[in-house]
């Protein structure tokens, strides 16, 4: 009878065991695979201890490739499984940096340190199709500009790319919209139902691309909100003035300009009165003695007491002793200090640890 050992077999492909000598366990030799067929090992091995491996970033050629080599491979014995990984982890062990794949990938590796003309004209030579996710960086783009896009672009394209987004931001971007475009656009999305994968994708390359189309501009913000943010930082009488020369010349841009502005009067119509304690931390309760004692006109004094009915009455009440013993305030001191307690709010903006109340913009 044949001896048993002659006939032990692993895997597909496996070196036959080497002839019993001295009574011995045989030695069985691994597998010899290819990088291919090693790669589909690792990834399987990986998954079946739940890893999570972003497959999803691989060209579209690779992952074909490596899905088509997980269907072949059939059985792995142990053996070749430990040499795998063996060589598997000494590679690891080896590596002392990595680099992103491509030009594309360099360049969201660089994203925001370089200069942004320099991004965009790399951009068009990496060309539309990138490696990764598109809607990942059109998740990215202000909801307004968001919106802009929406409005140049059919009712259906434009109910996939509000189905893709968050739904806070899907909800920001429907704010920006004309009321009867995002009603077309709300109802087009019940139609999205049998919308394939592919189309998605495509569309997201296809609006992707347009933002490398778009022109690189010098500046971050707009003009509205450039001027906004100056005269924020101006007397009181010459932004009024400011404002009125605008009226003139051009009530569109006045508008939106006004509309940037933020100002210690404005704080009752856009602070909300849970925020208030987060305000009085970041400025020193001299300033905020000063711009409460010097408030003059009816919104400052509106917004005086606003911030005094939202904070305890304790401290309330301390200011308000401060105020009478602080007496009469220059202008220039007291506008001094209100800039502080705007640009305090606005850095707590900035940082996210508060939200301004959006205002309303006329139609």
């Amino acid at each position: 009878m044949q001896d048993a050992n002659t006939l032990v077999q692993v895997a597909s492909g496996a070196n036959a065991p080497l002839p019993e000598q001295n009574h011995e366990t045989p030695r069985v030799v691994p597998r010899r695979l290819s990088n291919r067929q090693k790669a589909a090992v690792v990834v399987r091995l990986l998954l079946n201890d739940g890893a999570d491996i972003p497959l999803e970033e691989l060209p579209d050629a690779l992952q074909e490739t490596l899905t088509h080599q997980l269907g072949q491979m059939g059985l792995v014995d142990r053996v070749t499984l430990d040499a795998v990984a063996q060589e598997f982890a000494e590679a690891l062990e080896s590596v002392g940096l990595s680099f992103p794949h491509g030009l594309a990938g360099a360049l969201d590796a660089v994203n925001g340190k370089i200069a942004p003309t320099t991004a965009a004209r790399l951009r068009k030579v990496a060309g539309v199709r990138q490696v990764g996710d598109p809607w990942e960086r059109l998740r990215q783009i202000p909801p307004e500009e968001l919106a802009e896009m929406v409005q140049a672009e059919s009712t259906e394209i434009a109910a996939v790319m509000l189905s893709k987004l968050e739904t806070a931001k899907a909800a920001q971007l429907l704010g920006h919209l004309p009321g009867p475009v995002a009603r077309r656009i709300t109802y087009a999305v019940s139609k999205t139902a049998n919308v394939t994968p592919e189309a998605v994708e495509q569309i997201g390359w296809s609006l992707a691309a347009q933002l490398d189309q778009r022109p690189a501009t010098a500046f971050a913000d707009g003009p509205g909100e450039r001027v906004g943010a100056i005269l924020n930082q101006s007397a009181a009488a010459m932004r009024d003035g400011l404002l009125v020369a605008l009226d003139e010349e051009d009530s569109d841009f006045a508008s939106i300009v006004r509309q940037s502005i933020f100002t210690f009067a404005h704080i009752p119509a856009r602070l909300l009165p849970r925020d208030v304690p987060a305000v009085l931390r970041g400025v020193d309760q001299p300033v905020f003695v000063t711009a409460l004692a010097g408030a003059e006109t009816d919104g400052d004094k509106t917004a005086v007491d606003f911030m005094l009915s939202n904070m305890s009455s304790r401290l309330a009440e301390n200011l308000r002793d401060e105020m009478g013993e602080r007496g009469k305030v220059k202008q220039a001191e007291t506008e001094d200090a209100m800039a502080q307690i705007v640009g305090a709010i606005r850095a707590l903006v900035e940082d996210g640890t508060i939200t301004l109340i959006e205002e309303e913009k006329e139609e």
